[in-house]
């Protein structure tokens, strides 16, 4: 692959504390963030709450995407939406690790009979029903997207006069040019405000059952949101469908199997990574989870 020039042509992106809503015909769109970065790892398995998607484009480099179960391959323009309980895990080349442009959102309000475009008769696929109604698609970017990453970033980053309802509409524009080619490929399924408390909250939230699942108590993540335990468990269930304790190990078990299968470490090893006390604590719930031992799915799957 020819050299990049990284700081021409992949510019990076970060919203930081701005706050932005997008208008997607009839609902709002609250971006939690946009991100930009190179995947030298792989990001494990894991799946979004209740009413959140995340826009994936890949501007260079390859790698492998594994949605529910099925294996997609990413390559220079690779579009892709992951919605609400899709598992996803996405696995980079070695030798020619991917870039991302990441759009993470959620859908904060909207009614689907508003998403009708009266004016141009579009009754059956307006954007916002693709949106809701498929949680994953993907395919090649057929709008052109690029050049659009590149504007966000450079107005973000020089901040000049009316900087955040530009980085707005650009944004409208990404999400808009992306949902509307569902259509088009079969769907595999001035002072600028800062975000609120609960913008905050949901990325805590995401963030502590990604990264720190190991050791995650509720209690911990309660101060973190400067909530009791009771509004934190009861935030829980709202965004994932299942209590933190549930979760946390949904979490755990997404993070052994990994390990399992692209690592050396021992199954107790493994056992300790994850925030188990003993390996038979470990084996147990392991079984529970996967229907079979930590040893046969190393087996099946490495």
């Amino acid at each position: 692959m020819t050299e990049v020039n990284t700081e021409e042509r992949l510019p990076p992106i970060d919203i930081g504390n701005l706050a932005i809503k997008l208008a997607l015909e009839g609902f709002i769109l609250n971006v939690l963030y946009v991100k930009f970065g190179y995947f030298h790892s792989t990001m494990r398995e894991h799946s979004h709450s209740r009413g959140s998607y995340e826009l994936h484009y890949i501007p260079e480099g390859q790698g492998i995407l594994i949605a529910d179960g099925i294996r997609y391959s990413l390559m220079p323009g690779t579009l892709f939406m992951t919605g609400p309980a899709v598992l996803h895990e996405q696995i980079p080349a070695p030798a020619d690790p991917m870039a991302e442009y990441c759009i993470f959102f959620e859908v904060v309000s909207g009614d689907s009979s508003s998403c009708t475009d009266k004016g141009n008769g579009l009754s059956s696929h307006s954007l916002s029903e693709l949106l809701v109604n498929t949680p994953f698609w993907i395919g090649q970017d057929n709008e052109n997207l690029l050049p659009l990453f590149k504007m966000l970033s450079s107005e973000l980053s020089s901040k000049p006069l009316g900087f955040h309802h530009m980085a707005k509409n650009v944004l409208e524009m990404i999400v808009a040019r992306t949902v509307r080619q569902y259509s088009n490929l079969r769907p595999s399924q001035q002072h600028a405000p800062e975000k609120t408390m609960d913008d905050s909250r949901l990325l805590t939230i995401e963030n502590s059952f990604l990264y720190e699942y190991a050791a995650l108590t509720l209690s911990e993540l309660a101060n973190r949101l400067s909530l009791s335990t009771r509004q934190t468990e009861r935030i829980v269930l709202k965004l994932y469908g299942v209590s933190f304790k549930e979760k946390k190990q949904q979490s755990r078990m997404s993070a052994a199997a990994q390990l399992l299968t692209t690592t050396n470490l021992s199954i107790s090893g493994i056992a300790a990574r994850v925030g188990f006390a003993t390996l038979e604590q470990f084996s147990h719930s392991f079984k529970q989870f996967y229907k079979i031992t930590a040893t046969q799915f190393r087996a099946r799957n490495k």
